[in-house]
């Protein structure tokens, strides 16, 4: 038996025979071609495909995982046509007289090294999204499929997973994953996390390793290669358990999260897709307490229409019935990226033009949206939330831009529901350290830890390597959520917790003792976290 320590990423125990994913050859050969145009042509005839399998993974990964994952696609849509990659492209194949596909290549090569050069994080992360089109073209010019195909259940072990692989794999016969790369905000581990599968990186694989039996611990981030008769044993055993836990958190569907001293509490989904509204309610979600409305921007190539946003929202909404559905508006910017928006360049774009901020300079995208939300409002229960707050002032514009798109659609007599509920998300230290004043000018709170940890730590959580030292338990950062709760029930207002500590049992009662009202999860989540509401004191 053979112990390796790497890294756990998704918790949960795998047992089975190691199913090695090969990438498929990535050497390219200079070949001269004098017909530039026949090539060009050849190219363009690829990235016709390329969208198309783009296309069709996306709408796989929205059935399977939602909205977020699915997104990936889209971005890899935009990377196909983007100008710059294309004309370099078109240069190289016209002024050296080469192949399509080595001309892909070199462009790739090209960008990838200008990316991993950047300081900026986000810039550098999305190299291996331009890697993953790179290829996808150069395997369709070269005529290759690169599925690879699961015939029993395995665990995954690779170098590492791109997004198009990943979602390529027949789930149901995924036991879990290990890689040498990635990290707890990779792809990889996204997706195990969505899909309840254990996950480790941090392990030096071997190819040599295929149909071994193995154990992954998702938990330790240990794997055991060739595990003895006893681990089996006791790997199995910890598996019965955790099934008898899965079953065991079933049986809570339909029972309120009242704690055993008698608080209630609401634990509300995080979505970002009308698809993902029915596993909110499948599992027991009391409603939505966060909607990303930005993928809405991020799916196509210009501004969704007032029309495709409202049918959208309305949609959500009679899914929903008379269940709270918070609505966030566009929080796009940072390491969500619309070409159509021509953001520009920043040196630091987490802290840059984004979210309420884009609203509030262009106005006309804002008022659009607001439309959309209230003309979808008379459907259900709908609530506003105006992401990366930092002031009052800012506050108040949201208000009197609001009052003006009441005014509109009632002078054009279309109908909408006047008591929308109005709330600011709590995820900069300013927002929280005037959160008394805040609290005076909305219906509620929700805190994003994410962003809090990452702004009051002065750590870009999209830096892997600063991954250790992005400590949400930080004092610093509890001390702002704990007085964001109590301001925010000095005015009498309500506050939910929607980041990713809010999925973390450990801290439900803590968040609890806080005196938090709230807490919004990811939809596989909201059945443990309404466990632990329910076994607090």
């Amino acid at each position: 038996m053979n112990e390796l320590q790497g890294k756990g990423i998704a918790p949960g125990i795998a047992v089975g025979r190691i199913f090695y994913y090969k990438k498929s050859g990535r050497q390219i050969r200079r070949t001269y071609r004098e017909d530039s145009e026949t090539e060009w042509k050849r190219f363009e005839e690829a990235r016709e495909k390329a969208e198309m399998q783009l296309l069709a993974l996306k709408e796989k990964a929205v059935k399977e995982t939602g909205e977020e994952a699915a997104a990936i696609f889209e971005a890899h849509q935009m990377l196909l046509r983007d100008d710059e990659l294309e004309a370099f492209i078109r240069d190289i194949i016209v002024t050296a007289k080469v192949s399509a596909e080595y001309a892909v290549f070199v462009a790739g090569e090209h960008f990838s090294e200008m990316l991993a050069g950047l300081e900026d994080a986000y810039l550098q992360a999305r190299n291996a999204d331009l890697q993953d089109v790179v290829w996808r073209l150069i395997r369709i010019l070269n005529g290759v499929e690169d599925v690879q195909e699961l015939t029993e259940p395995s665990i995954i072990v690779a170098e590492d997973l791109t997004p198009s692989e990943t979602i390529q794999l027949e789930k149901s016969l995924i036991l879990g994953f290990v890689t040498r790369q990635g990290s707890a905000n990779s792809h990889t581990a996204i997706l195990a996390r969505q899909l309840s599968l254990p996950a480790v990186c941090g392990i030096e694989t071997d190819p040599s390793w295929n149909g071994k039996p193995a154990v992954a611990d998702g938990s330790s981030g240990r794997i055991f290669l060739d595990p003895d008769d006893a681990l089996l044993e006791r790997s199995r055993e910890q598996q019965r358990e955790e099934e008898a836990h899965r079953e065991r958190l079933q049986r809570l569907k339909g029972r309120p999260a009242v704690t055993k001293d008698g608080r209630q509490i609401a634990v509300y989904a995080n979505i970002g897709s009308v698809e993902e509204v029915r596993n909110a309610r499948e599992n027991d979600a009391e409603g939505i307490g966060l909607f990303r409305s930005e993928f809405l921007y991020l799916e196509g190539k210009d501004f969704p229409s007032e029309e495709k946003q409202y049918a959208v929202y309305k949609a959500v909404l009679q899914a929903m019935e008379d269940r709270l559905v918070v609505i966030r508006t566009l929080d796009l910017g940072a390491d969500k990226q619309a070409d159509y928006l021509d953001l520009g360049h920043e040196e630091n774009p987490a802290m840059g033009y984004r979210a309420i901020r884009i609203c509030l300079d262009r106005p006309e995208i804002f008022r659009t949206q607001l439309r959309a939300i209230y003309r979808a409002s008379v459907y259900g229960r709908a609530a506003i939330l105006f992401p990366m707050i930092i002031s009052v002032e800012e506050v108040l514009q949201c208000r009197r831009h609001i009052a003006e798109v009441k005014a509109e659609l009632k002078q054009e007599g279309i109908p909408y529901k006047d008591d929308v509920q109005i709330g600011v998300m709590i995820e900069t230290p300013a927002a929280a350290l005037i959160s008394e004043m805040l609290a005076k000018e909305v219906d509620f709170f929700s805190i994003g830890t994410n962003d809090l940890a990452q702004y009051t730590l002065a750590i870009d959580r999209q830096n892997a390597r600063m991954e250790a030292q992005t400590d949400m338990h930080h004092p610093a950062v509890q001390e702002l959520i704990q007085r964001t709760i109590a301001n925010g029930h000095k005015a009498g207002i309500r506050v939910e917790i929607c980041g990713e500590l809010a999925a973390d049992t450990s801290f439900t009662k803590t968040f609890l003792d806080y005196g938090v009202d709230a807490l919004s999860v990811s939809p596989p989540f909201v059945l443990s976290v309404k466990d632990a509401v329910l076994q607090a004191e």
